[in-house]
């Protein structure tokens, strides 16, 4: 199961959800408990909250949890989840809405404040976890498969009154509407990974890319007169390798040094004919950080 769906269902099988920079999700569990006399198959659980705290740490017992159920090491199962949150963080940096699959929407209202909304969910699907919620017979007769997609669109029984019919064709009016809102974001997304493309150089030939314990100076090419030297970030080690690793999955022509093995500079050579500015503004958007140009003696 990919990260999405497994953080979906890591809130309803434990009530909570903690997000390192980001906050935590709580659902009431008495809202777990109503649907089990609920006959719809699509609702807007009402019972789900956010709360905003950059400040949180990472969660060990959610780092076991996707390792459990993707079968990777828990090294990798907590890169997988940094990479996701560090996709979050860049959509809400640039203003753009983020949206957790089966839980809701954050948005940024403002500096250092995000806005939550609640989206439609599959009952059948959370009713699926183990929420520790008491399920009638006729719940499980009503059940689908356990893999069954969040926006999946159910049946009609021809036996249901009109009044439920109508119901459900509203929840699938919905569901489409936001099946179109997720295919623009993953477009828009597509266009934000080309502005980036646009900017960088040519490759440069690096012997290596550093592990994380390592604590060797990344070798580079020297710059060259016609490039500026953009200081994406300063770091000590431990940090700096991680975001150089990250960057280079991600296609970045990313660079490191450092002058005393405690502190590592990453940056990027960009050519000096492009338009600074905007490449400056451009880089901290995707960063999240203050970008600045070093120019060479």
């Amino acid at each position: 199961m990919k990260i999405p769906s497994l953080l979906a269902q890591y809130l309803y099988s434990n009530h909570r959800l903690d997000l390192a920079g980001i906050g935590s999700f709580a659902v009431d569990i008495s809202s777990l408990q109503s649907l089990q006399n609920s006959k719809l198959r699509s609702v807007v659980l009402e019972g789900v909250s956010f709360e905003n705290n950059v400040s949180i740490k990472e969660s060990p017992d959610l780092i076991s949890f996707i390792a459990e159920k993707t079968g990777k090491m828990k090294a990798l199962a907590a890169a997988d989840l940094d990479s996701h949150l560090q996709l979050a963080q860049q959509f809400l940096n640039i203003g753009k809405p983020f949206s957790f699959e089966g839980i809701g929407i954050l948005s940024r209202v403002k500096p250092g404040e995000l806005e939550f909304t609640p989206i439609s969910v599959s009952t059948e699907k959370i009713k699926g976890f183990n929420t520790n919620v008491a399920i009638t017979a006729h719940s499980k007769e009503e059940s689908t498969s356990q893999y069954e997609s969040f926006l999946t669109v159910p049946k009609t029984k021809l036996e249901w009154k009109k009044p439920v019919i109508g119901l459900m064709l509203l929840c699938g009016v919905g569901l489409t509407i936001w099946g179109g809102y997720i295919i623009s974001q993953k477009n828009k997304s597509r266009v934000v990974k080309t502005a980036v493309e646009k900017i960088v150089p040519e490759p440069i030939v690096l012997d290596s890319i550093p592990k994380a314990d390592s604590m060797a100076v990344v070798q580079t090419t020297m710059p060259v007169e016609n490039n500026y030297k953009y200081v994406l970030e300063i770091a000590k080690s431990k940090r700096a390798f991680k975001r150089y690793n990250q960057l280079k999955t991600i296609q970045w022509k990313i660079e490191m040094e450092t002058k005393d093995s405690i502190q590592y500079k990453l940056y990027m050579l960009l050519p000096s004919m492009a338009d600074t500015t905007r490449t400056l503004d451009s880089l901290t958007a995707m960063t999240g950080r203050k970008v600045y140009i070093e120019y060479q003696n």
